[in-house]
This record gives C-alpha cells, sequence and structure tokens, in this order.
C-alpha cells in the first residue's frame, strides 16, 4: 500500500497531541473530584462508574480520528495490470566478437533464436524495434506493432567490427522519443533492452548514454551474454589468406550492470541459449505489465464511521449520553 498524498501523513502527529490532552484532561477531572467532598461524600455526589469504560469510548474516538487522517492522505493500493501500450527497443550487439561459438553455434546466432522468441511472446499491445550496433548504430526497424518485419530484422543481422554501446543507447533514445504519443500527449512507457558481450571501443562513451536515458526518464536493461572463455578466429590484416590468430573474447559484465544500475534497468546474465531465453521472458513479463495504484481511502472514512458510531452506541448505553 502506497500514499498518494504521502505528506498529510504529518497530522498523525496530532494524536499523541489529543492522547497526552485526554490523560491531563482525565487527570484534572480526578484532581477536582477530590476537592469537591471527601470521600464519604464523593461516592455519594459522582454515580458510580467504571474508569475503563471511559478511556474505551475515548480510544474509539481516537483510533476513527486515526482511521481518517489515513484515509485524507489517499492511500492506495498497487495492482499489476497489463498495459494497453509499451514500447520496447531491442539493442543487439553484432560486433566480431558475437562470432564466438563458446554458445553453439556462435552468440550472435543465439541471441537471433532468443529475440525471435521474445518478439513471439509479447502481448499484443507492446510496440517493438529493433538497433543493431557495432562501430556504429543504427535502427533496423522503428517502434511497431508488426512482428514478421521485426523477426525479419532479426534473421538478417551481420556481423562489423567494434562495439558502440553508447552510441545503441543514444540511437534507441532517438527512435522513442519519435514514436507516437500516446493519448495523453506523453511518450507511452519504453524500455531498452541491450544484449551485448563486450565493453564501448567506439562512439560516444556510456556515462554519456546514460545520462541521457536518465534524462529522458528510459530505464536500460541489460544482458551479458557469453562466457569467459569464448575466442575468435582473427585474420592477420597484412595475410589475410594466409595467416589467422585466435582471440580471446571473455564476455563483459561490470560494464552493461553499470548501465543498468544507473538508468533504473535491470541487469542480467545469461551463459547459453536456454538462460537467455529465461532472462527474456523475465522481461517480456515485466514490459507488458505495469504498476497501477487505486484509491481506497473509502475504506478509512468507512472505518472511521463505523468506530465513531460504536463510540456514540457504547456512551449512550453506559452513559446514558452521545459521547
Amino acid at each position: 500500500m502506497g500514499f498518494l498524498s504521502a505528506g498529510r501523513l504529518w497530522l498523525l502527529l496530532l494524536l499523541p497531541v489529543l492522547l497526552v490532552s485526554y490523560l491531563v484532561l482525565q487527570r484534572r477531572r480526578a484532581v477536582y473530584a477530590a476537592r469537591l467532598a471527601s470521600t464519604d461524600l464523593l461516592s455519594s455526589v459522582l454515580p458510580k462508574r467504571s474508569g475503563w469504560r471511559r478511556h474505551v469510548t475515548a480510544g474509539l474516538l481516537l483510533l476513527a480520528i486515526a482511521s481518517m487522517l489515513i484515509g485524507f492522505a489517499e492511500p492506495a493500493r498497487e495492482m499489476q495490470v497489463e498495459r494497453d501500450r509499451a514500447i520496447v527497443m531491442l539493442a543487439i550487439d553484432v560486433s566480431l566478437s558475437m562470432e564466438a561459438a563458446d554458445i553453439e553455434p556462435s552468440r550472435l546466432a543465439g541471441a537471433q533464436k532468443a529475440a525471435i522468441d521474445f518478439v513471439d511472446d509479447l502481448p499484443p499491445g507492446l510496440e517493438v524495434g529493433l538497433v543493431s550496433f557495432a562501430e556504429t548504430a543504427s535502427v533496423r526497424v522503428s517502434p511497431t506493432r508488426d512482428r514478421n518485419q521485426v523477426i525479419a530484422a532479426i534473421q538478417g543481422l551481420e556481423l562489423a567490427p567494434a562495439t558502440a554501446i553508447g552510441e545503441a543507447i543514444f540511437t534507441s533514445l532517438d527512435a522513442l522519443l519519435n514514436a507516437p504519443l500516446d493519448e495523453t500527449g506523453r511518450i507511452p512507457p519504453s524500455t531498452i533492452v541491450l544484449l551485448s558481450d563486450g565493453t564501448t571501443t567506439a562512439g560516444r562513451e556510456d556515462t554519456l548514454a546514460i545520462a541521457a536515458a536518465n534524462e529522458a526518464q528510459i530505464a536500460v536493461s541489460t544482458i551479458s551474454f557469453g562466457t569467459p572463455a569464448g575466442s575468435i578466429l582473427y585474420d592477420d590484416p597484412v595475410t589475410p589468406q594466409v595467416e589467422q590468430f585466435l582471440i580471446e573474447v571473455p564476455v563483459a559484465e561490470d560494464n552493461l550492470q553499470r548501465i543498468a544500475d544507473e538508468t533504473g534497468g535491470l541487469y542480467f546474465q545469461a551463459s547459453s541459449l536456454e538462460e537467455l531465453e529465461a532472462v527474456y521472458a523475465d522481461i517480456g513479463s515485466a514490459v507488458g505489465s505495469g504498476i497501477e495504484f487505486t484509491e481506497i481511502a473509502e475504506w478509512f472514512a468507512a472505518a472511521a464511521a463505523a468506530l465513531t458510531i460504536l463510540a456514540g452506541g457504547l456512551s449512550l448505553w453506559w452513559f446514558q449520553r452521545l459521547i
């Protein structure tokens, strides 16, 4: 449960004041009664009443006031609802390291298969776009509900040198910010899901992209895909037909985790195709639904009314007066 006007909860500080005031008045009443007459005379002047009954009615009234004050702060409960419209931008690394076969048949092939399944399983109301990145980043598909268009673009991804994670974030942000606005004139709920196996080697720095994502209030969830044992064969640039080098390309995690942490996104690590498919399933559930708050102030208003009626009824029964 949350509060839409949590600042009003400060009014609950009135409750201790009321309680202390009540206790002071009760003390003064006792002192006044003692001065009124001797003990024998006092018993004949004042009716015999159980003091605890008076405290019960006062306690019920105090609870009623507390309930009214809580209701005034507009309490609301969280409800998970399926979104009518949301956008997810997939950003997929196509750098040469994605050719590594530590994930069979290759990191890129595994990423393509999992991404296609992810797109297929998205709720109907979600739009999805695709960005690929290596030395630069480009929008392959702008946000759309045409799943076949996105799947075809994923299938057509090709490897290229270098890794520009920062550029991928900037390009994804541009695509999201240029998407049609919703009925309220705002950008629909949007997120970026970026998959990579390395760190930035080209383009703008990741710190600049993080700042841009935070300014746009768009979270970047990241997936590091691969294992520490990844390697690729690299042609000698001088004699490419004669000699090749084996280059180790272990998956890099720290930078991707930092991007997710600093933009409010989620970080995932997948070292197999099965793990990646599970990650995409989790992301699909998260982006396909949202949290809405439903006010429940009437519950507290009803409780306050019931407590007040109960206090009044007991007072009439015990003391023949309303309060």
